[in-house]
């Protein structure tokens, strides 16, 4: 296998155990698609509170052998970081615990700054935060959406800052560091 350009590496984690055909290093999770018992208490949350930009809603939309409705948000232009449906949803209650299925949907933002931003929109909104990590390569805000979805809202540290090993490769063994400080996050400079 030939060795990754720079501009496809995500990081410097080199894995416990390689595939035996590994994929391209430079694959990303595109979007994920979640189920919700009401489109527009979803839509005041991500769009109004979070600030996610609406790129598509439809009311009354064929799917899955029924029909429903359909929001897709995004930030930053992208096609959709986040759909929802109601298709075999609406009016029902969130995943129970012990269940297989989805844990978190991961929201990484781009700076400590953004991530700072979110906190203080839920801040605003007085909105519980489950927990708040410092996994050594990046920092979360974990909480969960009005459907109880779990979200991780996290900012990853650049690479030459993940904890290392004493051979100098990044360290998964310390993911879970501590909890972040909130006030020194909230340092960061506000996001016009």
């Amino acid at each position: 296998m030939a060795s990754a350009s720079q501009d496809q590496l995500q990081g410097s984690i080199v894995p416990l155990q390689r595939a035996p055909r590994p994929m391209e290093p430079g694959v990303t999770i595109g979007h994920v698609h979640l189920r919700t018992a009401d489109i527009d208490r979803i839509r005041a949350f991500y769009v109004d509170l979070m600030g996610f930009d609406v790129v598509m809603e439809a009311r009354d939309v064929p799917g899955w052998g029924t029909t429903g409705d359909v929001l897709f948000v995004a930030a930053g232009g992208y096609h959709h970081h986040l759909g929802f449906n109601t298709w075999k949803s609406a009016g029902g209650g969130p995943q129970p615990d012990g269940v297989a299925g989805l844990h978190h949907v991961a929201i990484r933002y781009p700076t400590r700054a953004g991530l700072a931003d979110a906190l203080r929109r839920l801040q605003s909104a007085d909105w519980p935060l489950r927990q708040i990590s410092d996994h050594g390569t990046h920092e979360a805000i974990y909480i969960s959406d009005p459907d109880g979805n779990d979200l991780e809202l996290c900012w990853d540290r650049p690479f030459d800052q993940w904890p290392r090993d004493a051979d100098g490769k990044a360290d998964m063994s310390r993911a879970f560091m501590g909890e972040i400080d909130l006030d020194d996050l909230l340092k960061e400079p506000p996001i016009d």
